[in-house]
């Protein structure tokens, strides 16, 4: 354990990893690493251990002014980092700021006069303030507590920064959505997090409207958590379990009829894994909206983030939804929830008889079955459940009796099977199940609609430019999120109005419920769809076959000359011996000689006009055009790239690429590095071909841990006068184009290949 100074102690002063100040400097990690070896004033470690060490944060910003790498740490840097190095953990931290953004919040009057006041007489009077706020907007049973004087003692700096950034942020809930989705970010192992996007078109499905869409922070918000919902916690607060019909003041939460919603109907809306709230946040003008979770720190953090959200009646609570649900008495108009999966420990042997498995009992592997029918139990009739399933959920054997059931009586209205990476875990294509509470006398629904979206909208792979070449994070950067939205959506307008709908091959139809009720009941939507015509059929193949054959015409022509030896060659003599005897030179000290500019990527955030493309590392390996999306945040100018910039992944393998002008004006995304040559100094075809190279980037790497890591600083160029690197360059840029046209080819050479295949068995091309 690294030791730590007293003085540092004492003050209690906010610590920072190095990953921190590498953020607040705007320089990779191996770069702060460079800094502790090369420069004997940079600051001690104040804690942390010896491989992972922390920083006192004031002393590691003096630093940085001193050495001019920082004239100023913004504010959100700095409220950030305060929570991540707060001594009570970063959950009490973030609790403690939405609390004090609650009160700016709803008492905004009162926060500058509490503001004005020394730290001390701030500490003394700012926990009976809190506690009127949090018990008018909360109840009196809510999952935050107020936090005491002492527990406030180490927070006051925090709290004023906060409010500022609140100002600064355009809001309180922007401001707390931004640190949040830090949190989450930074702890990816600790959540399971449904996406916003998939938790925009689950809320449209469940409330019939069009979603906030809103989960405002960046990957942050991709961030409906669902990993703790279902953990084995058996303890919950007696007032949790009473009668939820101070769950939803409102006339919805307990009206037991069939009363269809409108678009200004105002909505009670359940989450029973509710995670940090993003599902619930996605719903358009809630009226009351009630959540679960066992974890009780993520059910504070859900509550604060609702309150800050909407002026909707909140009330979450504590405790695992199946064992001690909080809300036995809740008539909701939508349910919506991403359940944990294949949970063994879920309550079988104790709710053997319990009244919510109406429509039988789900088997000890059918942990998804038993929340399935939870969420029903807590609708009105009529009312809606949209939930996130694993696909195995519809053709298991043991939970074949439950869906025949649900089948029967009319409660499951369509599966959607979404396209791998919509979800964690993204490597599977998951389920949506829309299910309806059946209304009394109403006649059971006659058929299911089936969607499959899990092959038609990832990315580009129809059209030869980047389908599905299993780069990138299992597909979540090549998810084309509107075509989803529209092909489920529209579907399921269209069914939900009519009861019926026109089947479209290979992506929706209404079946009828008598041809499911099999002895497998098997309700995956790929195995009752009619498949896709064959590339759209024998015309559409021709027309691949032409594109093919011209890609492997132009494929001969840019084919390089045969390889000459340098020393049989009296051109390549002089070239050779030219970059024997220039020198090398670093692209650190190219940095520094202002001979071009480094910027690091994955900061900025979403304009409020016209939506920016990000360029992703999987968009450089594929060398596809940008694919991402900016998250929403408080405003943050993001890197944009120019037409020249040279941008390079840091991890992931060997590839550079030269930004041209389709992908001019994107922004820098995470993982990337960008070196903006300056054009009277540097050819960007000369630099991209010499980054390139192998003996280059192995000595330019680390290898300290399972993935290798480049240091783009230490990469090395021969010393060439202009004229020579641009007959490098022209050479570079060739290969480039060679190499580009061979992924074509390879691509419409698959794509004809399995057209053939698929035609010639349903009957669409001829033998």
């Amino acid at each position: 354990m690294s030791q730590v100074p007293e003085s540092a102690a004492e003050a209690g002063a906010t610590e920072v990893t190095a990953a921190g100040i590498a953020r607040l400097a705007g320089v990779g990690r191996a770069a702060v690493s460079n800094w502790r070896r090369r420069h004997p004033d940079f600051p001690k470690p104040v804690g942390g251990t010896e491989t992972s060490p922390s920083f006192s944060l004031a002393e590691v910003e003096q630093w940085l002014r001193d050495q001019g790498k920082l004239a100023e740490v913004p504010l959100r840097e700095r409220v950030w980092q305060q929570i991540a190095g707060h001594p009570a953990g970063a959950v009490t931290a973030l609790v403690h700021a939405g609390c004090v953004l609650l009160l700016v919040r709803d008492r905004s009057a009162a926060w500058p006069s509490l503001a004005a006041l020394p730290d001390e007489r701030l500490t003394e009077v700012l926990p009976v303030a809190l506690e009127e706020t949090l018990t008018e907007r909360l109840g009196p049973e809510r999952p935050v507590l107020t936090p005491t004087a002492s527990a406030l003692g180490a927070s006051i700096a925090l709290l004023r920064g906060v409010a500022e950034l609140a100002a600064e942020a355009g809001g309180v809930r922007p401001a707390f959505e931004f640190l949040l989705g830090r949190h989450l970010d930074a702890n990816p192992r600790q959540y399971t997090l449904t996406p916003p996007a998939a938790a925009s078109l689950m809320a449209a499905l469940a409330t019939g409207r069009a979603s906030t869409g809103a989960v405002p922070t960046g990957a942050a918000a991709t961030a409906t958590d669902a990993g703790t919902a279902g953990s084995t916690a058996t303890t919950t607060d007696a007032a949790t379990t009473t009668d939820a019909a101070t769950a939803g003041s409102t006339a919805a939460a307990t009206d037991t009829t069939a009363t269809p919603t409108t678009p200004t109907t105002p909505l009670t809306v359940l989450d029973p894994a509710s995670g940090t709230g993003g599902l619930l946040c996605a719903v358009d003008r809630p009226g009351a909206v009630c959540g679960q979770d066992a974890d009780h720190d993520l059910a504070a953090l859900t509550a604060l983030r609702l309150a800050l959200a909407s002026d909707a009646d909140i009330r979450v609570r504590t405790g695992d939804s199946l064992r001690a649900d909080a809300f036995p008495s809740l008539a909701a108009d939508a349910v919506l929830c991403h359940p944990p999966f294949n949970e063994r420990n879920w309550g079988h042997d104790e709710l053997a008889y319990d009244p919510r498995w109406e429509y039988g009992f789900p088997a000890r592997t059918e942990s998804e079955l038993a929340w399935v029918q939870h969420a029903l139990a807590r609708l009105r009739p009529g009312g809606t459940a949209v939930l996130l399933m694993p696909p195995a959920a519809a053709s298991r054997r043991s939970g074949r009796r439950v869906r025949a059931d649900l089948l029967r009586r009319g409660a499951l209205r369509a599966v959607v099977a979404l396209p791998a990476g919509a979800a964690p875990p993204y490597g599977i294509p998951l389920h949506l199940w829309v299910l309806r509470k059946p209304v009394p006398a109403e006649r059971p629904a006659a058929e299911l609609l089936l969607v499959d979206t899990a092959s038609e909208h990832t990315g580009q792979g129809r059209d030869g430019h980047g389908g599905h070449s299993g780069h990138g994070r299992d597909g979540r950067d090549r998810l084309d999120w509107p075509a989803v939205h529209a092909a489920v959506l529209d579907a399921w307008t269209a069914f939900d109005r009519d009861g019926t709908v026109a089947a479209t091959p290979g992506e929706s139809r209404a079946v009828p419920v008598i041809e499911l009720l099999d002895d497998d009941v098997d309700l995956a939507p790929a195995r009752h769809l009619p498949p896709p015509a064959a590339a759209e059929g024998a015309t559409q193949l021709a027309l691949v076959r032409e594109r093919l054959a011209e890609t492997l015409h132009r494929t001969r022509e840019l084919t390089p000359p045969p390889v000459t030896d340098p020393a049989t060659t009296a051109g390549a003599q002089a070239g050779s011996r030219l970059t024997a005897t220039a020198g090398t030179t670093t692209v650190g000290e190219l940095a520094r000689a202002g001979a071009l500019a480094l910027h690091a990527g994955g900061v900025g955030t979403a304009p409020s006009g016209a939506p920016v493309a990000v360029l992703t590392d999987h968009d450089v390996l594929a060398a596809q055009q940008p694919s991402g999306t900016l998250p929403d945040g408080p405003p943050e100018e993001p890197v944009l790239l120019a037409a020249g910039d040279v941008v390079v992944p840091v991890v992931g393998g060997a590839a550079v690429r030269v930004v041209d002008a389709a992908a001019a004006g994107a922004a820098l995304g995470r993982n990337l590095q960008l070196l903006r040559p300056d054009p009277a100094a540097l050819d960007p075809w000369f630099l991209a071909g010499f980054l390139r190279a192998t003996a280059n980037t192995r000595q330019a790497s680390s290898y300290a841990s399972t993935a290798t890591r480049l240091d783009v600083r230490r990469l090395q160029l021969p010393r060439l006068p202009l004229s020579e690197q641009r007959r490098f360059g022209e050479r570079f840029r060739a290969l480039a184009e060679f190499e580009e046209t061979l992924r074509l080819a390879s691509r419409l050479g698959e794509q004809l290949v399995q057209g053939l295949y698929d035609g010639l068995a349903d009957g669409t091309v001829a033998p």
